[in-house]
């Protein structure tokens, strides 16, 4: 590992630990000037595919997902961190049964049932463009097995 302020190519790990996303943080010291650094290794891995509705296959993109759910969770209280965590779960469950390509179904499903769980409106917003409601009666179709639940005594 090379040191980013004299570009001495030795150094020595001080400490290692997990961090989130599948990712090896490293605490590194030059044996040349002495300067800490930190530096974060992550397995590479053949890229994953998504195949959209059209069939044309496009690389996996856990920024698209953000985008989506940031949409979705605007102005609700959503936390940044529960977003994060539904991408980390989304990416670690189709990293886990997919090894090459994942239907954007498949994406979009996961997701759809995390909003469900953390924001109604939430997973309305999302459902709406989701699922390509066309009129009211789509709205009401998807709200009402929710509604029921509600409206059960407990």
């Amino acid at each position: 590992m090379m040191c980013p302020l004299c570009r001495h190519d030795e150094t020595k790990v001080i400490d290692s630990r997990a961090s989130q996303q599948f990712a090896i943080r490293r605490r590194r010291e030059c044996l040349k000037c002495g300067r800490r650094f930190t530096t974060y290794e992550k397995i590479e891995e053949s890229p994953l595919k998504v195949i959209k509705k059209d069939g044309s296959r496009v690389p996996f993109d856990r920024e698209k997902i953000r985008s989506g759910l940031e949409k979705a969770c605007y102005k609700r209280p959503v936390s940044d961190d529960d977003i994060e965590a539904v991408i980390c779960d989304v990416e670690t469950d189709i990293s886990q049964d997919f090894e090459r390509e994942v239907p954007s179904r498949v994406i979009g499903e996961q997701v759809f049932n995390a909003l469900r769980q953390i924001d109604q409106v939430a997973f309305v917003r999302f459902a709406s463009v989701y699922r390509e409601f066309k009129d009211v009666n789509d709205f009401v179709e998807e709200l009402e097995p929710m509604l029921r639940r509600q409206r059960r005594p407990r």
